[in-house]
C-alpha cells in the first residue's frame, strides 16, 4: 500500500511532499497528520535539503479534515475535549513545522485546497498555482469557525484584513484566478506546468548560498510580528553583519566582481 505521505528528491538539495490520497481529494486522517508531522521533523534534520516542495496527487492539493471520517467518530465513537484538542494541535502543528523548517518551503496547489489543507499552502513561504487550483475556508461552513490551523493568522497577512475578514465569514471559495490578483499566490500557471514551474522557481532560490536563504526565511517571518520598526532593523542588521562574515558572502562578492556563477560552500 502507498503511502498518504510520500517524500523523495528531486536532487539532493530539493524534496518534494505529496500528498497521497486522491480518491479522498488527499483529506486529512489523523493518522496522515500524524505521519506529515514525523516527515516533516525529518526533513528538518536533512543537512543537505535546502528547499521542500509541497503538492498533492491527482486532481486536488487537499480537501482538508476527512468529514466522512469525523463524522464516522461523531456517530460511533465521539472523541471528548482532551482528545479533541490534541489532535487539533496535531493539524495546526504541520504549519508550525513548515514556518521553522529551515528549508524554504514551496506550496504547488493543484485544484480544490480547503480547510487544514488551504492552512498548509498558507504556512508555506511561496504559493505556486495550477489554474484549477481553488482555495475555501471550509469550517465556518461545517459548524465550525474559520479560524483554523493558522488561517486566521496567515490569511490577513497575505491579502489583507478586510479582504480576509469578508472570505473567512462566508466561507466563499477563492478561484486561482482572484488568488492571483489579491496576491495569494506568486504565480499562476497551466496545470501541466505546476511542478516544472515550482522546480523551476525553487532553483533560483537556491542560486543564493545557503545561509542568505535559510536567514531571509527566519526574518521574514520574524518581522511579520515585529511589534516595532526599530525592533525590525535590529534583527536585521545582527543577521547582516553575521551572514557577512561566512565564506560564502566573501564567495558572493569575488564571483560578482569577476562575472561568474559562485560556488557557495554552505560556511
Amino acid at each position: 500500500m502507498d503511502s498518504v505521505i510520500q517524500l523523495a528528491q528531486i536532487d539532493q538539495e530539493i524534496s518534494i511532499i505529496r500528498l497521497n490520497r486522491p480518491t479522498r481529494l488527499n483529506a486529512f486522517t489523523r493518522e496522515m497528520v500524524a505521519d506529515m508531522n514525523n516527515t516533516l521533523d525529518g526533513v528538518s534534520k536533512d543537512p543537505h535539503c535546502r528547499a521542500v516542495i509541497i503538492t498533492g496527487t491527482g486532481r486536488g492539493f487537499c480537501s482538508g479534515q476527512d468529514v466522512a471520517a469525523a463524522d464516522a467518530r461523531n456517530r460511533t465513537a465521539p472523541s471528548g475535549v482532551v482528545e479533541r484538542m490534541f489532535w487539533q494541535e496535531q493539524f495546526t502543528g504541520m504549519g508550525q513545522r513548515l514556518r521553522a523548517l529551515p528549508q524554504v518551503v514551496i506550496a504547488a496547489v493543484n485544484g480544490p485546497c480547503a480547510g487544514a489543507g488551504m492552512a498548509l499552502a498558507l504556512a508555506a513561504d511561496v504559493r505556486i498555482i495550477a489554474r484549477s487550483a481553488r482555495f475555501l475556508v471550509a469550517a465556518v461552513r461545517l459548524g465550525l469557525t474559520a479560524g483554523e490551523s493558522g488561517i486566521s493568522y496567515y490569511l490577513p497577512r497575505l491579502i489583507g484584513a478586510s479582504r480576509a475578514f469578508e472570505i473567512m465569514l462566508t466561507g466563499r471559495p477563492i478561484e486561482a484566478t482572484e488568488a492571483e490578483r489579491i496576491g495569494l499566490c506568486a504565480r499562476l500557471v497551466d496545470d501541466e506546468q505546476l511542478l516544472p514551474e515550482a522546480e523551476a522557481f525553487t532553483r533560483t532560490i537556491l542560486l543564493n548560498s545557503p545561509f542568505s536563504v535559510r536567514h531571509t526565511k527566519r526574518i521574514m517571518w520574524q518581522n511579520l510580528d515585529a511589534a516595532s520598526y526599530e525592533g525590525a532593523v535590529e534583527l536585521e542588521n545582527r543577521t547582516q553583519i553575521l551572514a557577512s562574515m561566512t565564506e560564502d558572502y566573501k564567495e558572493a562578492t569575488s564571483a560578482f566582481a569577476d562575472k561568474r556563477r559562485p560556488n557557495f560552500r554552505n560556511r
